[in-house]
């Protein structure tokens, strides 16, 4: 065969190769990333012996690939059922955030169920992950822990010990010799991983990976990674807070938007099969500034509570401060709250904030942040048993938003009687009294708002 040599460029960044030298990465957008990498031989491919015959996909046997339960209910929620033999997770999230503490426990309820499990570690000495699964409470007779870092051990380790599932922790600190650079560079991730999926295709044997994530959040390593795995998983958390939330952002067994939650404490990490209850604060009596609404992580319906305070400042720039929300859309709310509502923040600091370290950027919760700066700056508390659904337009209209029964349904069953929500919300669960708002003003008028110190005003008018 004819061979002829071209030069490689591919990105340091995402691993993507292109034919020619460009400042600027066409896959990742990353700038001055692209490298050469040496020469490739271009070879005509002739057709081979196929390693199985193919047969009608009604044929197919599906037994092999029925999902096992990990034995962690909100690990097996996300997965979609629980691990596909063969399959390859990697699992991603900030250092400090639970993942290894995670990963014991699944570990140790894998042990006793399925049989045996290997733990490689390639962080940390087996001393120092023994010490933990004491503290944790996750020891178990089927649980092998071996410290590699080469991938040829590694293989030797399981060859040695033929455990049903393995996890490696991780991927970024294992290293091959058939391939250049260091551990945790893009060829190197890139060879490791893909010999620990042609293992796992193999064999059958299921696999979870740890990985690093970078600065912004987002998985370490060449983005082909995320490719080559069948599921990828985000553990995040507040440091501040023990909740943590693991959501599934690739899979190819389930589907890719679940959330569990999980409660991180001194001994072990237990789930939260009703998380609900940890984004409230439970008061005697309302308090203005405060706003009740609903939002949907995946499948899950969760009420989550918006905090805001509105207060006078001298200062030419007033402060916008914003913690658990989207800044971008809260200024855009609170401008359309000051236009179409006539709530007046000039000169006043206004600052919004979520409970129990809940993330809202769902334009669901668009109307409770609303009416929450505008419940504090009126100084009028809202119904406690009130919820509050809908996205605000920039014209002032409320829109509706997706799944509205299966939000106040949650809601319901948390004791809530009122509803605001848009026109066209759909029938209602039972106990549930709809409040119906076309737009921001009408909005404000079912709930009193749209009069300064109304309340008080009252009061002063019957003490006189």
């Amino acid at each position: 065969m004819a061979k002829t040599a071209r030069p490689i460029f591919r990105c340091a960044e995402c691993g993507h190769e292109v034919a020619k030298w460009f400042g600027r990465c066409p896959e990742c957008q990353a700038w001055g990333s692209i490298e050469e990498r040496g020469t490739a031989s271009v070879t005509r491919v002739v057709a081979g012996a196929p390693t199985s015959a193919a047969r009608p996909i009604g044929e197919v046997d599906i037994e092999s690939a029925r999902a096992l339960s990990t034995g962690v209910s909100e690990f097996d929620r996300v997965l979609g059922g629980g691990l596909v033999p063969g399959a390859v997770v990697l699992l991603a999230g900030e250092p400090g955030v639970g993942k290894s503490t995670l990963l014991l426990e699944t570990a140790h309820r894998w042990a006793e169920s399925h049989g045996r499990c290997l733990y490689v570690t390639g962080e940390e000495s087996a001393g120092q992950v023994r010490l933990r699964a004491e503290r944790t409470g996750n020891l178990h007779g089927e649980m092998y822990l071996a410290a590699e870092s080469e991938l040829s051990a590694l293989l030797g380790q399981v060859d040695q010990v033929k455990p049903s599932m393995l996890i490696v922790d991780s991927i970024q600190t294992m290293s091959t010799m058939s391939a250049q650079g260091g551990p945790g560079g893009v060829t190197q991730v890139r060879a490791v991983a893909s010999g620990l999926i042609a293992m796992a295709k193999e064999r059958g044997l299921p696999i979870v990976l740890v990985g690093h994530v970078t600065k912004d959040g987002s998985v370490a390593g060449p983005r082909v990674l995320e490719h080559l795995v069948d599921v990828v998983l985000q553990f995040e958390g507040d440091r501040h807070s023990s909740l943590r939330l693991l959501r599934g952002i690739k899979n190819r067994y389930g589907a890719a938007d679940e959330v569990g939650c999980f409660e991180l404490r001194d001994d072990g990490i237990v789930c939260v099969p009703d998380p609900s209850g940890l984004f409230l604060t439970r008061r005697d009596k309302a308090v203005e500034g405060t706003c009740v609404t609903v939002i949907v992580e995946g499948k899950r319906p969760m009420l989550g509570e918006v905090q805001a305070l509105v207060a006078k400042t001298n200062l030419p720039a007033p402060r916008r401060a914003v913690s658990g929300l989207d800044s971008a859309r809260i200024s855009m709310a609170l401008a359309v709250l000051e236009k179409r509502g006539k709530v007046n923040l000039f000169q006043k600091d206004v600052f919004t904030a979520t409970v129990g370290g809940m993330r809202l950027v769902e334009p669901a919760a668009d109307l409770a942040v609303v009416l929450a700066v505008a419940s504090a700056e009126r100084e009028i508390a809202l119904p406690a048993d009130l919820v509050v659904l809908g996205e605000v337009g920039l014209a002032g209209e409320i829109r509706r938003v997706n799944g509205v029964g299966k939000r106040l349904s949650e809601a319901a069953r948390l004791g809530f009687k009122k509803a605001l929500v848009p026109p066209d919300h759909g029938p209602l669960p039972d106990g549930v009294r709809a409040l119906v708002a076309h737009d921001l003003v009408s909005a404000l008028e079912v709930l009193g708002l749209n009069r300064k110190h109304s309340s008080k005003a009252e009061d002063k008018t019957s003490d006189d």
